[in-house]
């Protein structure tokens, strides 16, 4: 058969016996790379071994989106599936990931991508412009009830069209500045070859071993105990500038501890590669023994300049008590936030003000600290009817009803932490119920909105603030969804939607700090604490490049997959003769050199 082409403002192409219409490129693109940035990985790196990690709770899914899908877990995975392009983790340019090549069209709303075609799926299947466009159609799909991203692909990435077999157009839903542009369009591809879309998509994929773009692959599982990868020998982008000296261990081993300090024990023992110690107690009073005395284990803190997310009390407004906005400003009052940081935390974080932080201009630095005062707490909590004391010590309406508050966390190493705010806000008449759920079972419950206040932190996110999934009312009383507010003000409505639509750089920032005044004003967020540092303890055989970080690693040192926005993760390597002599040295009870490495390059007023 005789395949004709036939123009008509763009391409009719046979594909699989059926005629699919796809764009033709226009002229005068300017296509654009970097082969140029410098390369962050240690050329010192060795391949092989395992390392060995845990998480809390086994995931409920593994699906990266959909139902129960934005767990912790999902990192492994989705930093395991490349994206059209990465985000150098010191210089911020973009970088090839699965397209070499990228050029904005001059409505800056558009960007064409060219594939790199030696792109594979794990399963060896060519990754090409259909996987974009199947995607998409994915992504708006009803049947992954992921709100989200429906959301997200239909105002943000308004169309993904193929041009050819390796070359896709991919159109943001308004024009953009060149960064925030490419961060919007450079997508995740999906697997046409593996998915079915239809009714019973979230049922069928729950457990599925999808295949994958990144270095590794899911090798075993073992439900309900451990998870563990494999890197692919013949990872087709192993060689490549940017990724080359990075994703080193053959295989990733993820077990299930529910207790952090169990956990810390089969560190001790070996059965562990590293330990993240961020929280003081474990940096200051835990990581000593003969372990550490003796140089067996390192402890590495590194300094970054990273973007943050917010941190601290999500208020739920659908809860009737909540509503009031006189009872949320009490609250902001009754938390003796910068307390706990001096003491229980030692003074190693620093207390936030905002939703967020690290992003420049987009952050409202002018907002005045709410800080610790029984009186003011206890005039707006009389305001709201809570005049009367109990014998407890804690406030009353006139229906004899106690002024508390149930928090749900999910971290047992925060309880100190909040039982230190407990006792504090109880002078100030209000009760914090403090409620401990398993990880996973604890952020579904926040999911589903099923909290009162809900104490957790988020990543820093993209590249600049995003508002919508956490504070428009789309999302409000809604399951599976991050607006853990319940928020739905129109004011802030208004603000997203200019947010999301507006070009010019210097009036986006000032929407973003617009946004959170309003979010300031509503008072349905108690900033908890930020820092701009990793911190960790590892077995001396694991190893890091001479910088340990980069400016971008955002909270986890030894982390094995990429990362996202920025390309930062996989650095490390095991070093299998260093291990063999330092377990030889163990079983000896040779001594060595006690070992803390503290690395500022990337200090904030360093210069990086």
């Amino acid at each position: 058969m005789n395949n004709k082409i036939k123009w008509i403002g763009g391409l009719m192409l046979l594909v699989n016996g059926t005629l699919v219409w796809a764009d033709a490129l226009p002229d005068g693109l300017i296509w654009e790379t970097n082969d140029t940035d410098p390369v962050f990985a240690s050329p010192q790196a060795k391949q092989g071994g395992t390392l060995n990690l845990y998480v809390d709770s086994f995931p409920l899914t593994f699906r990266t989106v959909g139902p129960d899908s934005n767990g912790s877990f999902r990192s492994f995975i989705l930093d395991n599936q490349l994206r059209l392009i990465s985000f150098h983790p010191n210089t911020g340019n973009p970088i090839p990931a699965l397209a070499t090549h990228w050029a904005i069209a001059p409505d800056n709303q558009t960007v064409y991508f060219k594939l790199d075609p030696r792109a594979k799926w794990s399963d060896g299947q060519p990754v090409v412009a259909e996987d974009y466009t199947f995607g998409y159609e994915m992504m708006r799909s009803p049947h992954i009830k992921g709100p989200w991203f429906n959301n997200y692909y239909t105002t943000e990435v308004v169309e993904v069209s193929k041009v050819d077999a390796h070359t896709i157009k991919v159109k943001a839903g308004s024009a953009k500045g060149k960064l925030d542009l490419l961060n919007t369009t450079e997508l995740w591809p999906q697997p046409k070859h593996f998915y079915k879309l239809g009714p019973n998509w979230v049922k069928q994929y729950n457990w599925a071993i999808v295949p994958t773009t990144g270095p590794y692959v899911i090798s075993e599982v073992k439900k309900g105990k451990s998870v563990t990868f494999s890197r692919q020998k013949a990872w087709w982008a192993k060689d490549d500038r940017f990724f080359k000296h990075r994703f080193n261990v053959d295989t990733v081993h993820i077990k299930v501890i529910r207790d952090q300090n169990i956990a810390f024990r089969h560190f001790l023992k070996g059965e562990l590669d590293s330990f993240e110690m961020v929280q003081p107690t474990w940096w200051h009073e835990k990581a000593k023994g003969p372990e550490f005395d003796k140089g067996y284990i390192q402890k590495v803190m590194a300094y970054t300049d990273t973007k943050q997310g917010g941190q601290g009390l999500h208020l739920n407004t659908a809860v009737p008590k909540l509503a009031d906005l006189n009872v949320r400003l009490g609250i902001e009052h009754a938390i003796n936030m910068d307390k706990m940081i001096a003491t229980v935390l030692r003074g190693d974080y620093v207390r936030a003000t905002t939703f967020g932080s690290g992003f420049g201009p987009f952050t409202e630095m002018t907002l005045p600290e709410r800080g610790y005062d029984v009186q003011k707490a206890r005039d707006y909590f009389a305001k709201a009817g809570y005049t009367k004391q109990g014998p407890d010590g804690i406030l009353q309406n006139a229906k004899g009803e106690r002024l508390t508050l149930a928090v749900t966390f999910t971290v047992s190493e925060h309880a100190k932490r909040l039982s230190f705010l407990k006792e504090e806000a109880k002078k100030a008449g209000l009760d914090l119920e403090l409620n401990l759920v398993d990880g996973a079972t604890g952020f579904k419950a926040m999911l589903e909105k099923k909290h009162e206040a809900a104490w957790l932190g988020w990543g820093g996110g993209g590249l600049y603030p995003q508002y919508w999934e956490s504070f428009h009312s789309d999302n409000a009383n809604k399951p599976q969804t991050n607006n853990f507010f319940n928020v739905a003000d129109k004011a802030l409505d208004t603000l997203i939607n200019a947010y999301g639509k507006e070009f010019d750089l210097g009036q986006r920032a000032e929407l973003s700090r617009q946004i959170q005044q309003r979010i300031y004003d509503l008072a349905i967020f108690v900033p908890g604490y930020e820092l701009n540092y990793v911190r960790a303890a590892s077995w001396r055989y694991v190893m890091l490049p001479t910088v340990p970080a980069t400016k971008s690693t955002p909270d986890l040192l030894y982390w094995p997959m990429d990362g996202y926005p920025h390309s930062s993760g996989g650095l490390l390597w095991i070093d299998e003769d260093k291990r063999q002599e330092v377990l030889a040295d163990k079983r000896s009870g040779k001594a060595l050199a006690p070992l803390t490495l503290i690395d500022k390059s990337w200090q904030r007023g360093q210069g990086g």
